[in-house]
C-alpha cells in the first residue's frame, strides 16, 4: 500500500521517489487499486464493452429507428417471406417474423437485459448482504441456521433455482427479476459472511475492541466497509450471469410479455424455426449475450486483480 517516508528528525515527508507513480504518497486501497486496474488491458476491454452497452441501452429511443415491437402498419409475416440481410432498403438486418426491424429490436433489447441485470443484481445484493451482515455480526445459533438455508439454496444451480422461482411466480418480467435475484441472494450472502469473518481477526478490530467500541459500532464503520470489496467484484460477475439467465427464462418461455416483444432471449426463442432461411434472426441476440457477458466478466475479473493487495503493482 502507502509507505511511510516522513523524516525522523522533521516529521516532515520526504519528497516521492522517482519513477513512483503519482509518488504513491498517501494513497488508499481504492486508489491503488484504481491504478491498477486502468493500467490492466483486461479491465480496459471489459470497461470499454460494458459502456458501449450501458450507452446503447440508454439511448435506445434516440439510436433505435423504430419502437421495440412491430413496425407500424406490419403484422405477422409467413417465414418464407422473412428477407435476409441487406434484402430490404431501409432494413439493414431485415425484418423478423413478426415484421419488425431486427436492428431496432436488438438495440431495445440491450434496454431490457440492462433493467433486469440491475434490478435483480440489486435484490440479490441487498438480501444477501442482509443475511451475510447478520450471520457475520451475531454468529452462533443465528449464523447456524442463516447458513445452513443458505447451503440448501446453494445446492441448487442457478439457473434450476431460477426457473422455480420465476414458474410459481408466473411469467412476467418482475417475476423474471424475482427469481434471478433470488437465486443470486445465497452466494452474496455466503460471501460478505465469509469475508467479515476473516476481517473480524484484523488487527485494527482489535485496537477498536481495546478502545472500548461496541459490536454494533465495530462493524458498521469498520468491519463492513472493508468486507465490501469481494461483494462489488461479485457483483460484477453477477451483472453477466443475470443477462445470460434473463435470456435464458425468455428463451424458456417464462418472461412473459407478447411475442414481439424486443429481448434477446424471446428473440432467440421465434428464430429457431428460420435458422435456415434468415440465421442472422439467431446469431445476432446470441452474439450480444455472449459480447455483453464477456464485457462484464472481463471487468469483474479485473476489479478482482485491483483491489487484492497481492496483486502488487501493475
Amino acid at each position: 500500500m502507502c509507505n511511510d517516508r516522513s523524516s525522523p528528525a522533521s516529521g516532515a515527508p520526504a519528497p516521492a521517489a522517482p519513477g513512483t507513480p503519482e509518488g504513491d504518497a498517501g494513497t488508499s486501497l481504492w486508489r491503488d487499486a484504481w491504478r491498477r486496474l486502468r493500467r490492466n488491458p483486461q479491465g480496459i476491454a471489459g470497461a470499454v464493452i460494458v459502456g458501449l452497452f450501458v450507452l446503447v441501452a440508454v439511448l435506445a429511443p434516440v439510436l433505435a429507428p423504430y419502437a421495440g415491437t412491430a413496425l407500424p402498419g406490419r403484422g405477422e409475416i409467413t417465414p418464407t417471406s422473412i428477407p435476409g440481410i441487406g434484402e430490404v432498403p431501409g432494413f439493414p438486418l431485415g425484418l423478423d417474423r413478426f415484421g419488425g426491424d431486427v436492428l431496432s429490436k436488438l438495440i431495445w433489447g440491450a434496454q431490457a437485459s440492462l433493467i433486469i441485470g440491475l434490478v435483480s443484481t440489486a435484490f440479490g445484493l441487498i438480501g444477501g448482504m442482509l443475511l451475510g451482515a447478520i450471520a457475520g455480526t451475531f454468529r452462533g445459533w443465528v449464523d447456524a441456521v442463516i447458513m445452513r438455508v443458505v447451503d440448501i439454496l446453494l445446492s441448487v444451480p442457478n439457473l434450476l433455482l431460477a426457473v422455480s422461482i420465476a414458474a410459481v411466480l408466473g411469467q412476467t418480467p418482475s417475476a423474471v427479476m424475482i427469481a434471478i435475484g433470488a437465486s443470486q441472494v445465497p452466494i452474496f450472502a455466503r460471501l460478505l459472511r465469509s469475508t467479515m469473518l476473516a476481517q473480524s481477526s484484523s488487527d485494527y478490530v482489535l485496537a477498536a475492541r481495546t478502545l472500548g467500541l461496541g459490536k454494533g459500532a465495530i462493524t458498521v464503520n469498520h468491519v463492513l466497509p472493508n468486507s465490501m470489496g469481494p461483494v462489488i467484484v461479485q457483483g460484477t460477475l453477477t451483472l453477466a450471469t443475470a443477462v445470460i439467465e434473463a435470456a435464458a427464462l425468455s428463451f424458456l418461455g417464462l418472461g412473459g410479455g407478447r411475442p414481439e416483444t424486443a429481448e434477446w432471449g424471446r428473440m432467440l426463442t421465434y428464430a429457431q424455426n428460420e435458422l435456415a432461411i434468415a440465421p442472422q434472426l439467431a446469431f445476432l441476440p446470441g452474439i450480444c449475450i455472449a459480447i455483453t457477458a464477456l464485457g462484464f466478466t472481463l471487468l469483474g475479473e479485473a476489479l478482482r486483480e485491483a483491489l487484492d493487495p497481492r496483486s502488487g503493482a501493475r
